[in-house]
């Protein structure tokens, strides 16, 4: 129960985070935050990461409902113990359903959190964008810790 507390604490901070940039600000006004580096942009994106698939609802759709119906499948499947394994999915739960909500709503997702790092101007993002990123990142390095701890394994009974 309490992983789906985290995924709704994701969807709520990520929708109170955009209804915030919408209220107070116009698309792609920005405000300095550490000149040079950190920006709030407001910002609109029909797509999916870095602008890609632009105006293909239908498809977004259709892969977030899939992939809440396998992390909720997965959630229920380790519910016993693998705390990590669970965080990654309520994070990556609360941001899918997060961005789902600007696409079913707004037809775009709500950007905001603007970096240029080494003169690189970073693709805008969100919460929710932070939660999915963060958790798919937990889900590989529990893979990959699997994976090489099952080859050690394996290499002893060698």
């Amino acid at each position: 129960m309490i992983y789906y507390i985290i995924a709704l604490l994701i969807v709520a901070l990520d929708q109170m985070t955009k209804w915030i940039i919408i209220q107070a600000m116009n698309v792609h006004e920005s405000i300095e935050v550490i000149s040079g580096f950190f920006y709030i942009t407001s910002h609109r994106n029909s797509g999916a990461a870095w602008g890609m698939l632009q105006g293909q609802m239908w498809l977004f759709y259709i892969v977030t409902m899939f992939v809440v119906g396998v992390i909720v499948y997965y959630m229920r499947q380790y519910s016993n113990g693998y705390k990590l394994l669970n965080t990654g999915f309520a994070l990556i739960l609360g941001g899918a359903i997060g961005n789902f909500i600007d696409r079913v709503v707004m037809q775009e997702v709500v950007d905001f959190l603007d970096f240029t790092i080494f003169n690189y101007n970073f693709p805008i993002f969100n919460v929710a964008d932070i939660a999915l990123t963060i958790g798919v990142t937990i889900i590989i390095i529990l893979i990959l810790f699997d994976e090489w701890n099952n080859k050690r394994m394996k290499n002893d009974d060698e």
